[in-house]
């Protein structure tokens, strides 16, 4: 018999999540000088990762969540929901 206790945590809540990713991605691509909305939209239109820096390990960030679960986030947080 087992003495450890299995330790149970959820998921990071998706909401919480996709707003640091799009936080971290704005912040990254202003430092770098870039227009922060053209980019991510370019981005969001074209499935192309080469519209977020990598600066600030954002591109790598933007890809933890797929595309239209950043978008659905958006949508939501944008109408209040």
């Amino acid at each position: 018999m087992e003495n450890q206790t299995t330790k149970f945590q959820l998921p990071k809540d998706q909401k919480e999540e996709a707003r640091e990713i799009m936080n971290l991605v704005y912040n990254a691509l202003k430092v770098k000088g870039y227009n922060p909305v053209n980019q991510i939209v370019g981005y969001f239109l074209s499935g192309d990762p080469t519209y977020i820096t990598s600066h600030m390990n954002a591109r790598s960030a933007v890809r933890r969540l797929e595309r239209d679960e950043l978008l659905e986030e958006i949508i939501k947080y944008y109408v209040g929901e």
